[in-house]
Formats: structure tokens, sequence, C-alpha cells
């Protein structure tokens, strides 16, 4: 945790520096710079990556490259973004984060066709991290609701984890009710009644629960959940629930913002270099799960390959499932009453 806290202050004295309304944008020794606005818990992943694409983008062309970093809850990058943010690609938790950035005119249509498996070169789930011994023996969404089970997880409101997680509770509620709307609205209220912090990202999340020791259980992704194991492996465990939700992370050009700073090609090969072998290993490394099922293959001790997971297709896709659940009004509105 203290190499992820401090990748955090790393991320945000980069921001500061480089992401300034002056226009003395520092670049790379050939005038080359790419910005990426990013979710909570890509720190580690893009740092292992950026190194190695601007290797990769030397041996090619012989020229050199900065990359900066931006990380946040998804849903406050894409409004960042919105707001000015110089970013020229976005690699958030979920395509309607980037859809509202496309919606504002910053993103040319079809972007989600633009790289393979609807623009998403990674993917993930939803899982539970627990302190050692599991004492309140949580192991599915309903022990969640029981009374004395403290929750831990972010904001719906600001990041994509916990918009994902909402979910999947719904979709095991879908399951346990037969479809009974109330019933559903009612075991989502209590999972929410029981959440002791809600932060506004998946990494503050991390942190309340696994640096300040709060909360029973961890609603978190898989990743996150994993790192946090490799680092603390005496101290906590991952319970996968009986069924979670298939997460697909998106990645888009800012077309508007990449046409302006000249970065259009190249960041456009940035996006696409996620999806090479190497790169796919690097992302396993980072416990994402790869698009290409051979590398995936590769991580199959890693993962929990057998869990059941729906998808945002059973939503009706993230245009749908943002309007239903997460606008104003909609059924978090309705069911969260703190």
């Amino acid at each position: 945790m203290k190499k992820r806290i401090l990748l955090l202050a790393l991320s945000a004295a980069l921001a500061v520096t480089s992401l300034t309304a002056c226009g003395g944008k520092k670049k790379g020794s050939d005038g080359l710079k790419i910005v990426n606005v990013s979710y909570d818990p890509t720190r580690e992943l893009y740092a292992e990556y950026n190194e190695v694409f601007k290797e990769y983008y030397k041996d090619k062309t012989g020229k050199d490259i900065e990359i900066v970093q931006s990380h946040g809850g998804s849903g406050s990058q894409a409004r960042s973004v919105i707001e000015g943010n110089d970013a020229d690609v976005l690699t958030l938790a979920l395509a309607h984060d980037i859809t509202a950035v496309e919606e504002a005119g910053l993103i040319n249509s079809g972007w989600i066709e633009e790289f393979e498996g609807n623009s998403s070169p990674y993917k993930s789930t939803i899982v539970f991290l627990v302190r050692k011994g599991n004492s309140k023996n949580i192991q599915d969404w309903d022990d969640l609701i029981k009374d004395g089970v403290d929750v831990i997880t972010p904001d719906p409101k600001s990041s994509g984890a916990a918009d994902w997680a909402v979910l999947a509770i719904w979709n095991y509620a879908k399951n346990l009710y037969n479809n009974d709307e109330a019933k559903m609205k009612e075991f989502l209220g209590k999972v929410y009644d029981n959440v002791l912090v809600m932060d506004s990202g998946a990494r503050g999340a991390t942190t309340t629960f696994v640096e300040n020791g709060q909360g029973d259980v961890l609603i978190d992704w898989e990743n996150e959940a994993l790192m946090t194991l490799q680092e603390y492996p005496d101290e906590y465990e991952i319970i996968t629930p009986s069924s979670s939700i298939l997460a697909e992370p998106s990645v888009a050009i800012v077309d508007e913002n990449a046409d302006k700073n000249g970065t259009q090609e190249l960041a456009k090969e940035y996006l696409e270099y996620l999806y090479t072998d190497e790169a796919q290993r690097i992302i396993g490394k980072n416990f994402y799960r790869p698009t290409n099922e051979a590398i995936l293959n590769e991580y199959k001790d890693t993962f929990n390959l057998s869990v059941e997971l729906c998808s945002i297709d059973d939503f009706g896709g993230w245009d749908k499932a943002y309007d239903d659940f997460f606008a104003d009004g909609g059924i978090f509105d309705q069911v969260y009453q703190k």
C-alpha cells in the first residue's frame, strides 16, 4: 500500500506540473507528449505500460515521448475532461463515462468501435476483500445485509467500480427474488444501509479498508483485491461471490484535444498497443483480465474464471443502465437513505 500511496503522490505532482493552464507543458525531447486521464486503480498498470510503450515507440520512430497520467474516480475524471483537463486519451472504468465526454463534443461518435472488443482492452469483475479469518463469515451478497456487517465501497456517483458493484448486486437480487423489483430495491438499499464509508473512488476505498482499518468487508475491483493480497498475503482474503459482473473498462481518444495537440496518431498507437501480446501480459501481471484468451489462460491460476458473470448487455447497455440506476432520481437515489 505504501507503493500505491507513493504512486498517487507522484501522479498528483505530475498532474499539477504538466496540466497547467499556462501552456508551458513539459514534453519529451522530441516535443511529443500525451496525457492519459484514467481511473483510480490503474496507476500501477500504466506506470509499467508507459515505460514499455515509450521504449517501443523510440525503437520504431527514434523519437522520445512523455506520457502524463491523471487518476481519480472514473466519473470525476470524465467531468474533469469536460471542464478542460487536456487529455489526449481516456482509459476509464466504464463506457458511459466516455460517452459523457463524447456528448460534450470532445470525442467523435463511434469511438466504442475504434478498438477491439468494444474498445475494452482488459476486463475485471467485482469481489469482496475481508480480513484474514473472515470473522463475519461473509461469503455472498446476502451476507452484506446482515446486522453488524460494516461495508466499505466507493460512491456510485463518482466511481466506476461502485457502478459495476450496484449492477452486480441488482443481478444477484433479481435471481434471489425472481425479478420482484420491490424486493430487489429493498435488498440493494439494505446493502447500502450497512455502508460505513463511501469514498469517491476505488483506491480511496481500498485505503480506508486496508490502511485505516475500517469495515468488515470491502466491495472492490478484482485487481485491487489481488494486489492487496500480494502486498499483505497474511492479512486479507478474497471472497468471490456466487455471481458478479463482467466489468469492461473502456478506452478512447479525446479527438478534439488530440487534433489540437497534434497527437491523434500517437494517441491511437498508444491505445492500440494495449492489445499486443507484450501489453496483454503486463495487463495480466497487474491483475486485470487480458482480452486475449490465450494470454488470459496463462493467468488461469490468478483469476477465478468459473464465477457466474452477468454483463452490461443484461441491463440494456450502459446508456440505459445509467439512466435507470445512476441518473438523478434513479434506482440508487431511490434506495440510498443516508
